[in-house]
């Protein structure tokens, strides 16, 4: 590993104090808690887009899928074009659903629809789920930066941590939507200029790049068969347009931005405008990842340390080189398409822009941190303590609670992060965690919103069984071998798919058996 120059310290240490210093800045003005969670409902409609675009392309897009795209193909940006319907829905149902109810929580008609246990199991869904999300992104940060500077995975979580607690505490929703704006356009101009510099060293530029991936396949969106065992094309729409659904709909992250905005028109106008840019700019990220395969085509010779370093992770330390060799033999590019663009930049990226780029990475992370952390810490503060523990708290022990919130997720964020060294993709695991803690909460709230006849047992049933669908897709092997017929061979993808609409289809059946049993009164 060679350490960064000077002049590329400067430039993230500059980036990293700017962010700290926002922070600091609008702390003057967050003296109670609706400044804090909702910024007074002030903030533009355009700030809110680009914050809510900033929270998606996370340091998972921004590593992970131009690794997924070096690993296999373009099978990924089907997820995008899932986008489009799921915001069409959120802009026509859900975004005036929330602005009119007025709560800053997104779970709390869940319990004036279904009751506690309804709100509660909303809740730890959404707690796990950003567990997951923040996990995955920290991952991704120390994954960068370890090729770059030699640190260790743990030590880069810690120092980067730090650094967002400080401005999203200090700084409240305000601090988190407008440094999201400058963070949205950094990692944006950073993807342009990555693209530049694979390009500019590969003989032969962009046609070379598309010669060598249509040999390959590298731009197959999936195969169109009705499979849904594999990844197929449909499989990833699906899963597109179920997990978009839910951030749209369901995510606090976005739900409170709804909330920041200063009318329900400025709302929907944020989430158009998060559409109109992440598709684009997914799509650069597969760009690069197709570009990088080209490169790397080109010169094989450099894998071999990236080859080393994924089987010296996935071996225990005492691991002989000989096992190291063993396990080298076996990874696929799927394995370490994730070191690629980390150590295309240590290898081939001037000074100074790399020190651009890794604040393009790092803003790609911090804003999805940062959104996390200020999000767990207000439904934590509404959802749980407030209800269960203290209802009266006064507007300063309110305020401290966030706060203490704020650091107590970005740790728990922190360890989840430290808890994923070593696997194989991020954006595989991050597609996976989110799917199954997403699938029992989406299900139950379109029951919720479309089936208004519903019951409280009904909808209680519902989830159950939905949970077990989920249970049973997410671990096949607890079935025993003598019953492995039995056996999901479903995608992990389809979880929530499959989740969802069970709790959502087993909801109204059991709706509809009740109004039909019930014998009228003459």
């Amino acid at each position: 590993m060679k350490v960064l120059p000077v002049l590329d310290f400067t430039i993230i240490g500059i980036y990293l104090i700017g962010m700290i210093l926002v922070g600091f800045y609008f702390s003057r003005k967050n003296k109670s808690a609706e400044q804090f969670t909702m910024a007074s409902g002030l903030i533009p409609g355009w700030a809110i887009g680009l914050s809510i675009y900033a929270t998606f392309l996370s340091s998972n897009t921004f590593l992970g899928v131009p690794g997924k795209a070096y690993g296999s193909n373009w099978n990924a940006f089907v997820f995008s074009l899932s986008m489009p319907l799921a915001a069409w829905i959120a802009v026509k149902y859900f975004v005036p659903f929330y602005r009119n109810t007025g709560e800053i929580s997104a779970y709390t008609h869940f319990e004036k629809r279904f009751g506690p246990w309804a709100r509660t199991y909303a809740v730890i869904c959404f707690l796990l789920t950003q567990l997951a999300r923040m996990g995955s992104v920290f991952f991704g940060i120390a994954l960068s930066l370890q090729a770059l500077t030699g640190v260790s995975m743990k030590m880069i979580m810690l120092i980067m941590g730090i650094s967002i607690i400080l401005y999203t505490v200090s700084g409240g929703i305000k601090a988190v939507i407008w440094t999201e704006v400058v963070q949205g356009i950094i990692k944006t101009l950073g993807a342009i200029l990555i693209i530049y510099l694979v390009v500019t060293n590969i003989p032969g530029g962009f046609t070379k790049i598309m010669d060598i991936g249509k040999a390959d396949h590298k731009f197959s969106l999936g195969s169109f068969s009705l499979n849904f065992t594999e990844p197929t094309f449909w499989v990833v729409l699906f899963y597109g347009f179920f997990i978009n659904l839910n951030n749209f709909g369901m995510d606090q992250n976005y739900i409170q931005r709804y909330h920041a905005a200063k009318s329900t028109k400025q709302a929907a106008k944020s989430v158009w405008l998060c559409v109109g840019i992440y598709v684009p700019a997914s799509f650069l990220f597969f760009v690069i990842g197709s570009c990088l395969y080209a490169y790397y085509s080109q010169h094989p010779d450099l894998i071999i340390s990236l080859k080393h370093q994924a089987a010296v992770e996935r071996l225990p330390v005492t691991a002989t080189p000989a096992q190291v060799a063993a396990m080298m033999a076996k990874l696929t590019p799927a394995d370490y398409g994730d070191k690629i663009m980390p150590h295309f930049m240590v290898t081939k990226i001037p000074a100074g822009l790399v020190g651009i780029i890794v604040a393009a990475i790092l803003s790609a992370a911090m804003s999805t941190i940062s959104s996390g952390m200020n999000a767990s810490a207000t439904v934590f503060t509404v959802d749980i303590y407030k209800r269960y523990f203290k209802p009266q708290l006064n507007e300063k022990q309110t305020l401290n609670l966030l706060h203490i919130g704020t650091v107590v997720f970005g740790l728990a964020g922190m360890g989840a992060g430290i808890a994923m060294i070593g696997v194989k993709s991020i954006l595989d695991l991050w597609w996976q965690l989110s799917g199954i803690f997403a699938a029992g909460m989406l299900g139950l709230f379109l029951l919720g919103i479309i089936s208004r006849q519903t019951r409280n047992h009904e909808a209680l049933i519902a989830t159950l069984i939905g949970l077990l669908v989920i249970l049973w897709l997410t671990f096949p092997t607890i079935i025993p071998d003598e019953y492995a017929a039995l056996r999901s061979t479903l995608n992990t993808n389809m979880i929530i798919v499959a989740g969802t609409l069970t709790i959502f289809l087993t909801g109204i059946f059991l709706t509809k058996t009740r109004q039909l049993t019930v014998t009228p009164i003459n």
